[in-house]
């Protein structure tokens, strides 16, 4: 008897699995507002170079003070990083004179003077991370999703030896702990560590709420549930830019994106461990508790009387005999993954895709202002747009079937991230349009990818599998924001190489193999 078949007897999708459900989504809501977090904490407000002694040009307009102190850009717009060495009271006669001299010119010598309008404070603020400390501020994206990367090999490996509760447990812990540290920074390189260290903590959030909740999910419901969990996913963006405009200043900004984080870890106490995890380790008496408690909320009374009636027992003998198959005393790491020839094959295809998909995700995520919309506007209606691109995709993913869905999805994200580069910037309609397009596919392809890669890898692996390829996505998330820096080498480059990834990337997607309506495997030899 394999586990689908008990799990149909008990009740495959009920109360039980859905109050599952329910809990898991909590924390799930929660990544996306530290995930894209970077937009709004290390967002740079227009800014110049402080000019000294300014209160000596008391008869001078704010205007005139910056005109004859801050040399103009190609497009009439003050610089950013220079200002002159000496004040040029000729300009104020004619402004259009620039200076042919650039001895003249310099880096900022004094600081730099910000624009508080649109936030109070952020990193850039308050370390000054811009200009030549640039680098640093997109850095701290990368810091974080470094922390995701490792995290993913962490989690995926301890989550498959300790199991997958406790796991989520310590991840939600850490996470608060290491969320209210990155508030309380007072240095930047304090900063960089715990927003690493909350990266590690959240990586186990996103690697194990997924796997968690498909383990207790029958055939039939399994994509409804891998897009629900999604679903929340999309929440979560929108109530980020929602959080980020009403709390502007990055300390307190950082506090309202890990409160929730509490609550998730309250709620977990009803989530119950995987029945699949607890056979494959032989742990019966733990399983055939958890699945009379299923079957008790599902209204299977044949199942839940005590004590033992004879459905109980043979639930008991079948667990027992699942236990025996599963070989419990056998250990497995990453290693596994690559040992035989069919997950050899799986493991390197989808790490690529992977790759791919949270590449041109990240790089669309982060560019929020690139599109010709205000930034907190870009951010809900990119969150907005995810909900119907996840409703498409549940009918694509049972009709088409996973491995179409996933390759075209990606590929179309790409052309789309090209399209943007070949329309001219003053076509901000078309532009927009265009860009909330790629993000739905983009979100289509992340949404997809997830309910893919629990379903092509076994049991015994499964959560090996989730960490390994997280590890190669977080790769590219870590990479995605210094992409941004290319733009000094052609200001086009960043979009060329997000498009060329996701459509090469996308590609490779084909190379997998279905597993539409397909039973999850249970160990390697049901794959090979």
């Amino acid at each position: 008897m394999k586990f689908e078949d008990l799990l149909l007897e008990i009740g495959g999708f009920g109360r039980f699995q859905i109050l599952i459900l329910f809990i898991l989504c909590l924390p799930r809501i929660n990544l996306p507002m530290h995930f894209l977090l970077h937009n709004f904490l290390a967002a740079t407000p227009s800014h110049h170079c402080a000019i000294p002694h300014q209160q000596a040009f008391v008869n001078l307009t704010t205007e005139e003070v910056l005109l004859i102190s801050i040399p103009r850009e190609p497009d009439g717009t003050f610089s950013s990083c220079e200002m002159f060495s000496q004040p040029q009271f000729h300009l104020l006669l004619n402004s259009s004179l620039q200076p042919e001299n650039n001895s003249i010119i310099q880096h900022c010598q004094h600081g730099w003077v910000y624009d508080h309008s649109q936030f109070t404070s952020t990193i850039s603020t308050e370390w000054d991370l811009v200009c030549e400390q640039r680098g640093l501020n997109q850095a701290t994206a990368t810091f974080f999703f470094i922390g995701v990367t490792m995290g993913a090999v962490v989690f995926g490996y301890l989550s498959d030896r300790f199991g997958r509760k406790a796991m989520l447990l310590v991840s939600l812990v850490c996470s608060v702990v290491f969320g209210m540290l990155s508030a309380a920074s007072v240095s930047y390189s304090m900063l960089a560590i715990t927003r690493t260290l909350t990266g590690v903590a959240l990586s186990g959030v996103s690697l194990i709420v997924l796997p968690l909740g498909m383990e207790w999910v029958d055939i039939q419901h399994r994509t409804f549930s891998g897009i629900l969990t999604s679903i929340f996913w999309s929440i979560g963006n929108m109530l980020l830019a929602m959080v980020a405009y009403l709390v502007r200043e990055w300390h307190w900004l950082l506090v309202a994106v890990t409160g929730p984080c509490l609550l998730s870890t309250v709620c977990l106490w009803w989530v119950p461990e995987s029945a699949r995890w607890l056979i494959a380790k032989g742990k019966v008496k733990q399983a055939h508790r958890h699945l009379l408690r299923c079957a008790r909320m599902n209204g299977r009374k044949d199942f839940a009387v005590s004590p033992e009636p004879f459905p109980s027992f043979r639930l008991s003998q079948a667990l027992r005999r699942m236990a025996t198959d599963k070989r419990p005393g056998e250990s497995y790491s990453y290693i596994s993954l690559f040992r035989t020839p069919v997950l050899r094959k799986i493991s390197v295809c989808s790490g690529a895709v992977w790759f791919g998909v949270a590449f041109s995700y990240y790089g669309m995520s982060m560019n929020l202002t690139g599109f010709g919309l205000n930034m907190y506007i870009s951010q809900f209606v990119f969150g907005i747009i995810e909900i119907p691109a996840k409703m498409i995709i549940y009918v694509l993913v049972n009709r088409v079937g996973r491995r179409q869905s996933q390759a075209w999805t990606l590929i179309l994200t790409g052309l789309c991230i090209g399209a943007n580069v070949i329309i001219p910037k003053p076509f901000t309609s078309l532009r927009s349009v265009v860009a909330i397009m790629g993000k739905g596919f983009s979100e289509a392809a992340f949404t997809t990818i997830f309910l893919y890669t629990s379903e092509l890898y076994p049991t015994v692996l499964r959560q090996n599998g989730m960490g390994y390829t997280s590890f190669v996505a977080r790769l590219g998330g870590a990479l995605a924001p210094l992409v941004f820096l290319l733009d000094e080498v052609w200001r086009s480059l960043p979009e060329v190489t997000y498009c060329g990834v996701a459509v090469c990337c996308g590609s490779v997607a084909f190379l997998l193999p279905e597993t539409l309506n397909v039973r999850l495997p249970e160990g390697i030899e049901d794959i090979e």
